[in-house]
């Protein structure tokens, strides 16, 4: 088995999600922040990009719904953002 440059950048990706996440437990991090919805959406672009060199559909489509909603969460932080401006 070999470990090539998507296998690293998947790697990182689950330690971007699981490191966000383990932050929002600690209360070092709030989910309404501009960083917690950006982290999500890096690391689970990055697992996404692993996987389309060993397609898994299954985690493949959960990852596609995990950019997408952390997108809502980055436009929600920009329209309260505006609004407070």
């Amino acid at each position: 088995m070999s470990y090539g440059l998507h296998d690293l950048a998947g790697n990182i990706g689950v330690a971007i999600i699981v490191g966000t996440y383990l932050a929002l437990q600690l209360e070092r991090i709030r989910s309404t922040t501009l960083s917690y919805s950006l982290l999500n959406a890096v690391g689970a672009t990055l697992i996404a990009v692993s996987l389309l060199f060993r397609l898994n559909l299954s985690a493949f489509v959960i990852e596609v719904f995990w950019i997408a909603i952390s997108l809502v969460g980055v436009a929600r932080w920009w329209l309260a953002s505006r609004r407070a401006a």
